[in-house]
């Protein structure tokens, strides 16, 4: 059974037999699943938290509108 790897960059799965592998000087491996990713990651140096259709992006969302959320609540409850 192929083993199914995740983008480094937007975290999607990558289908067995496609994207590409890069290994770096000091041996790490990222895995990309197009060349988009790997021109942002690589050759731009981009952070996929702020990359808008990644991943990443889409959970410090979450956890920043958790946040916002929670401190709404509070001052609500205390201006009350």
């Amino acid at each position: 059974m192929p083993v199914r790897r995740t983008c480094s960059f937007c975290g999607r799965e990558i289908e067995p037999g496609t994207g590409k592998m890069y290994v770096r000087r000091d041996g790490s491996v990222l895995y990309f699943c197009s060349s988009k990713c790997q021109k942002n990651m690589l050759e731009l140096g981009r952070d996929p938290k702020n990359v808008r259709w990644t991943n990443a992006f889409k959970e410090a969302k979450k956890v920043r509108l958790h946040v916002v959320r929670q401190v709404e609540q509070n001052t609500g409850n205390n201006q009350a």
